[in-house]
């Protein structure tokens, strides 16, 4: 069973930047798709970003985040940019079968991402 790890969440002021990596083991990233969602306090798990073939990105962060891969280190990343109070989540990778636009058949743990206004 693949497991995934987020890291690079932190604290960041409104307007700055972060970038999420995603890695995996007991299985290769390069063999799903790859999707980062994320959760707000009080809120429900919401969809953000995946790439699958194509990319995908939920309107609210369409233009400033971008999600890419990298298939020589077996990571995903999630670049963040203009980054908004609104943003602040707990951020989860996630995988599933190559050509789902939203995989969740396996999730990490999740990295927390906090920015202040």
């Amino acid at each position: 069973q693949v497991q995934l790890v987020e890291s690079g969440g932190g604290l960041v002021q409104a307007g700055g930047s972060l970038r999420l990596s995603c890695a995996a083991s007991g299985g290769s990233l390069r063999t799903y798709a790859v999707g980062w969602f994320r959760q707000a306090p009080g809120k429900e798990r919401e969809f953000v970003a995946a790439v699958s073939g194509g990319t995908h990105y939920v309107d609210a962060v369409r233009g400033r985040f971008t999600i890419s891969r990298d298939n020589a280190k077996d990571t995903v990343y999630l670049q963040m940019n203009s980054l908004k109070p609104e943003d602040t989540a707990v951020y989860y990778c996630s995988v599933g079968p190559i050509g789902t636009a939203r995989p969740m058949d396996y999730w990490g743990k999740g990295t927390l991402v906090t920015v202040s206004s």
